[in-house]
């Protein structure tokens, strides 16, 4: 099921004009603060009403400025979670997962609540008030919550923005159940490079109320004009590997289309695949294998592009199989190196610098 968005709207001096479409599973909004991600899925949800546009979800027309349509958020069938939980204090976790039922119709069916704590991890929480909730568990029902509502789309509004970093560890795996579990499309909206990088399949990247590029996140992370945007620090791209084995030095190998790569003992089990983050400035290029160093991550790739910065700078993009790297060095080193497109080279990173923060499960796989 595929959102089609196509919006004009001002406030003030803001002015959006945003066109889009998100397809099945989680399309990430992200962008700056104030580039307009929220006012985009709060149309959506029917919560403000455009000055012009249309908004569409697999044919359903949910707004349409010129045929004069504009159906009510009740009739909309999203399933929206806030910043903040927003549950009903006075019930308890059991009772607030059965208004999301009760709004659907169906408070007498308990296998869908039953199934959808066992997905969350809240099933031990069921008899307690939210009060007695940590940060992460109360986003966690808020989320069952939405999700019991049985809508066609969910939407999530920086739902990890008021929890501390031990908090968000929590639960982005349960993010991640969600997206390869439930084939519900999720629109998520955030500025955090890391979560987005982590769960998103698409991306939208806004930038002062207009979309500067939108495709599959391993395209749109690997993109060096993206760079300014999300800022160099940040800049980076997405591969996936397939766990070989943990071995007894306390190293999980996993195989890339680059070749071998060795992380840190990783709660994963052989045959898994996975999403790495690999950030641009942890990447050093050689034109021959390196011998006689300490890092054990060297991946053969061909260059692609190379994107000269303003200063000293440069972003020169990768090529792995279908996937690609980038890697941030200077301009004197293009030159020194030789780089240019279609030159084999070989990336050379620190397994340290592949963060535990920057691995999540590979969107859409399984074990094999």
């Amino acid at each position: 099921m595929t959102l089609s968005i196509a919006l004009q709207h001002r406030f003030g001096d803001f002015a959006l004009q945003a066109a889009f479409e998100a397809p099945p599973g989680v399309t990430a909004l992200f962008g700056r603060s104030g580039s307009g991600k929220s006012t985009v899925v709060n149309a959506v949800a029917g919560l403000l009403r455009p000055d012009q546009g249309r908004i569409a979800l697999g044919g359903r027309v949910l707004f349409d400025s010129d045929a004069r349509v504009n159906l009510p958020p009740h009739r909309r069938r999203m399933g929206y979670v806030f910043q903040d939980a927003r549950l009903f204090r006075h019930l308890n976790v059991r009772q607030n997962l059965s208004y999301g039922r009760w709004f659907a119709g169906t408070a007498g069916d308990a296998g869908d609540l039953g199934r959808i704590a066992d997905l969350l991890g809240i099933g031990a929480l069921l008899d307690r008030r939210p009060g007695t909730l940590s940060g992460g568990e109360r986003q966690r029902v808020a989320i069952g919550r939405a999700i019991l509502s049985r809508p066609q789309m969910l939407l999530m509004d920086e739902p990890l923005a008021a929890l501390d970093e031990p908090r968000k560890a929590e639960i982005l795996p349960y993010l991640e159940r969600l997206r390869d579990e439930l084939s519900l499309p999720i629109l998520y909206v955030s500025h955090s490079v890391a979560e987005v990088a982590r769960l998103a399949t698409s991306i939208v990247l806004l930038e002062a109320g207009r979309v500067v590029t939108a495709g599959p996140a391993t395209q749109v992370m690997a993109d060096p004009a993206m760079a300014p945007v999300m800022g160099l620090r940040e800049a980076g791209a997405l591969i996936s590997a397939r766990v070989v084995a943990h071995e007894a030095d306390g190293l999980t190998r996993l195989d890339s289309a680059g070749g071998p790569l060795w992380l840190p003992r990783l709660g994963a089990r052989p045959g898994d695949r996975l999403r790495l983050r690999i950030l641009a400035q942890d990447v050093m290029l050689a034109t021959a294998r390196p011998d006689g160093i300490s890092a054990l991550n060297i991946l053969s790739t061909v260059v692609e592009d190379i994107r000269l910065g303003d200063g000293p700078g440069a972003l020169v993009r990768l090529r792995l199989g279908d996937e690609a790297l980038l890697a941030r060095i200077t301009r004197r080193s293009v030159e020194a190196l030789g780089l240019q497109p279609g030159k084999a080279v070989f990336a050379v990173l620190k397994s340290v610098f592949v963060a535990q923060d920057s691995v999540g499960a590979d969107a859409g796989a399984a074990p094999t």
